[in-house]
């Protein structure tokens, strides 16, 4: 028997002196306890004496105790496999003989330690832990029970994996069964561990509960109208997952699930609501939700509108009282950081401009970001917003009857739920909501005005969601109201209102695109008085704004009086802004959409923005290879600026064409963009793939020495499965074909056969299927001896994934590429004729010799099969295919 361990006096009264001044406010004294406790941390029994206060030291405080165990967990998560054997062990005993100590916040923090230790690696080095905890839960005394259970839930959270795995022999077999029986225990906060620590196991789908899931769904069953909250609330969170990973064994139950869950998103205790309140998102997204959910719409739609209002707490942390702040400056941790979005090359298709994106960004959290981020009120008004698009105009019969109460409210916060309730259904119901909009959208003008700045945003938000039909209609009606209102919110005095309509102009503005033409003067004049009146955070939103007018007006804001109103102000920034600050994300994402649609208007500023964005590109490199070569003496880079003015140089190169000749020729970027491209990052790939494509276009006398180097690398990103960086590289190599011509030869092994591969995958993304076309039509073009060999292997998707493109430059040379393959390889095409047949038709007026080009291989084709198997060949056509090639082409 090992003899006690045990301290000394003098070194505990000065650990006790310094655990003391820790909770001194003063930070100068709490650095300086910061470095002694480094130096003690040289010593082995330091640790003991911690544990020692905390576990043996009744005297003290229990904050101090506290204090000395968090010290303790904070050196075992740094060091603990420094620990000589005698102080993990000394440590270990004390805390599995302290966890039922009668103080609540000492047992939590000896149960915090217990899981730090174990989550180190050391359930397998602690095999007593487990098996003594369960023991513990049968004491006969609360709080060794209570402490155990604590101590047992926080180890389900950090370890659910290795607790079920063969690691350990499996101890979830004993321990599930045995969590079970307490779910009944006399004790509230008891019953709510124990669910707590089973309800880590179901989203794993673990075999253990699995295997008694019927007996937990009845116990929790039994425990639904608990009277203790917590209790409530994890059993509302254990249906909600069971609802995903069991669904089979809750349909039996469905009906009273449903009811028991419309009584839980009404629970007086708000985070219970919350929790219940989530089973109908989850819901939503389950192929029997319209069978079982029917039949409650009518009690459920009520529910959901009446979360969606604001709380007292809500309005209160929102300075809902605060109507004029717009003087105030920002607290600049409210400011979130933005994510940049890399280039990606597209192709535009019939109809409208460049595709939509697959994510869209309207969706429900745009309006008050700074409450804790997720409360009852988004979660309604996003249960709602998927319910619309499950049930679609059914959601209406039970909606439009409460709407029209709500809108026309005297309280403003109902008021203001009724507007965001509008809001949230405008994607599922719209079809449904359209004999309304007449008579809505001025209403929802009018409330642009309203003297709460609370409702004045949210409907900035809602009438986004209806530009799209606010748009089609005639302009005077309600596009120019609209947009006058939003210019003014623009310039509101209350920050949160310039926010949302920020936002709301940058949606309005991609919905109507060269609508706005005639209002360009208008529109700026707002957006750059805004520049002088913004604060911080609503500045990186004008940006926003700023960038999506000019993607959306294109070459029309390329006007000398525009452009004196527009410069200016963005040069200021720019050159106020410092090469480290975050804040040139935004604004050279701006400038570069500003760049593009400016064109030659661009060519005054050019040169200085040029050669800041090769500065810093240059400057992360270095960093990056300084951080490589010394990881502990310098910080890795922060990737994003290289992002982003990779981005700005493509936009330049896209906008000057050229003209960028020079500026390319006096700098070093092509060496910058070989090691861009090979970076491990993909992003940084992306963009120097994409700035590559735009250079081949705009200098290619540069970019041709380099062809050489720059091929292989683009061969190896072909992987699908980065899918942006695999989009640019394709669409790259196919810019570089039609300027190498025949000189191609070379490289078109390292290329074809990923290509080919990709157009045949099944779920592959149009945009990145139709580059890949473009690139194999451009490749057989101008190396057809090559590629045609091939053309069986490509023809049919090549076909299928071009005919829903524009007319353009790329299309051109792509079917220029197939028809030439077609005459050196017929037999290739053969069995796949009808989907050529169909992509030519796909053309509204191609260039006459491309026509004649279409004409010979149809005409060819039909001599070559006779005039009764053309015949039978055609029959299979669909009408208007047929009526097409007969106009156009005489077959």
């Amino acid at each position: 028997m090992e003899c006690e361990w045990k301290p000394d006096e003098q070194g505990l009264q000065q650990i006790l002196q310094l655990l003391k001044e820790s909770q001194s406010p003063d930070t100068s004294t709490q650095r300086s306890v910061q470095q002694r406790l480094e130096q003690l941390n040289q010593y082995p029994d330091f640790n003991n004496y911690l544990i020692f206060v905390l576990t043996k030291l009744k005297s003290e405080d229990e904050p101090t105790r506290s204090l000395s165990g968090l010290i303790l967990k904070n050196n075992v998560k740094a060091h603990y496999q420094n620990f000589p054997n005698g102080v993990s062990d000394f440590i270990k005993s004390e805390c599995l003989q302290n966890i039922g100590d009668t103080s609540p916040l000492i047992r939590a923090t000896v149960g915090i330690l217990i899981t730090t230790i174990a989550s180190k690696g050391e359930l397998q080095n602690w095999p007593e832990l487990l098996p003594k905890l369960c023991l513990l839960l049968d004491s006969e005394d609360y709080n060794t029970c209570e402490g155990a259970f604590g101590a047992l839930q926080k180890i389900c959270e950090d370890s659910a994996e290795i607790l079920d795995s063969d690691i350990l022999d499996r101890p979830l077999n004993i321990m599930i069964p045995k969590f079970l029986q307490f779910f009944k225990h006399s004790s509230p906060k008891i019953r709510s561990h124990a669910i707590a620590c089973v309800n880590q196991f179901i989203i794993s789908r673990t075999q253990a509960l699995m295997l008694h899931i019927d007996p937990f769904i009845e116990n929790l069953f039994a425990l639904a109208t608990d009277e203790e909250p917590e209790v409530r609330k994890n059993v509302c969170r254990a249906l909600v997952m069971l609802l995903e990973v069991r669904l089979d064994r809750l349909l039996p139950h469905m009906h009273n699930i449903i009811e028991y869950m419309l009584q839980r998103t009404q629970d007086q205790d708000e985070n219970v609501a919350l929790e219940a309140c989530e089973f109908w998102l989850t819901l939503a997204e389950q192929p029997v939700c319209k069978e079982v959910l029917c039949g409650h719409l009518s009690q459920l739609t009520p529910v959901l509108v009446n979360g969606m209002k604001y709380s007292e707490i809500d309005i209160i942390l929102l300075k809902g009282d605060i109507e004029e702040d717009e003087a105030i400056p920002d607290n600049e941790q409210d400011i979130r950081p933005r994510f940049h979005r890399s280039r990606t090359v597209a192709q535009q298709h019939e109809g409208d401009g460049i595709e939509e994106d697959e994510d869209e960004d309207d969706e429900l959290d745009d309006d008050d970001d700074t409450i804790s981020d997720w409360n009852l009120r988004k979660c309604s008004a996003a249960a709602l917003d998927v319910l619309a698009n499950v049930f679609r105009d059914d959601l209406l019969l039970h909606l439009l009857p409460l709407l029209k109460e709500l809108l026309f409210h005297p309280e403003w916060v109902v008021k203001e739920s009724g507007i965001l309730v509008l809001g949230a259904i405008a994607e599922g119901c719209m079809q449904g909501m359209i004999p309304y909009l007449p008579e809505l959208i001025p209403h929802l003008v009018q409330c642009l005005s309203d003297k709460k700045a609370l409702v004045r945003s949210i409907t900035c938000w809602t009438l986004s969601r209806y530009a799209h039909w606010v748009v089609s209609q005639p302009p005077d009606t309600y596009l120019k109201p609209l947009m006058t209102e939003l210019l003014k919110r623009i310039l509101d005095s209350n920050k949160r209102v310039q926010e949302a309509a920020c936002s709301a102009f940058a949606t309005l503005e991609e919905e109507a695109c060269t609508e706005l033409v005639p209002y360009l003067a208008f529109i700026l004049d707002t957006l750059v008085f805004a520049f002088s009146k913004y604060q911080h955070k609503n500045l990186l939103i004008l940006y926003d704004a700023i960038g999506t007018l000019a993607d959306s007006v294109g070459h029309h804001l390329n006007k000398p009086e525009y452009i004196q109103m527009l410069m200016p102000p963005l040069i200021q920034k720019w050159n106020q802004l410092k090469d480290e600050d975050k804040d040139l994300f935004p604004l050279l994402e701006c400038l570069s959409s500003v760049a593009t649609a400016l064109q030659s208007g661009f060519l005054p500023y050019c040169e200085p923005v040029y050669q800041r964005c090769v500065n810093l590109v240059q400057k992360t490199l270095a960093q990056a290879m300084l951080y490589q070569s010394q990881p502990d003496q310098y910080e890795a880079p922060d990737k994003d600026f290289m992002i982003v003015a990779l981005d700005l140089l493509s936009g330049l190169a896209e906008g000057l064409g050229g003209t960028i000749e020079q500026l390319v020729a006096r700098s070093n970027i092509l060496t910058l963009m070989y090691q861009c491209m090979q970076d491990k990052m993909p992003e940084v790939r992306q963009s120097s793939f994409a700035l590559l494509g735009d250079l081949t276009k705009a200098c290619f006398q540069h970019v041709k020495p380099c062809i050489a180097d720059f091929m292989p690398i683009l061969g190896t990103n072909l992987n699908p499965e980065l899918i942006s960086v695999c989009n640019n590289a394709t669409w790259a190599i196919g810019e570089i074909s039609i300027q190498m011509g025949s000189e191609m030869q070379p490289y078109v092994a390292m290329v074809l056969h990923q290509l080919v591969e990709i157009i045949n995958r099944p779920n592959t993304p149009k945009t990145l299927l139709e580059n890949t076309a473009i690139t194999i039509g451009r490749l057989g073009y101008v190396c057809p001896q090559e590629v045609a060999p091939m053309l069986q292997q490509f023809i049919r998707p090549w076909c299928t994934s071009l005919r829903n493109i524009r007319d353009n430059e790329e299309k051109d040379s792509a079917f220029r590429g197939i028809c030439t393959m077609i005459s050196v390889n017929p037999g290739g095409v053969v069995q796949d004729f009808i989907f050529f047949c169909d992509a030519v038709a796909s053309w509204v007026n191609p260039k006459d010799d491309l026509r004649d080009m279409f004409y010979k291989i149809l005409h060819g084709f039909k001599n070559q099969v006779g005039e009764d198997n053309w015949r039978r060949f055609s029959d299979q056509f669909p009408m208007p295919l047929k009526e097409r090639l007969a106009t156009f082409y005489g077959v």
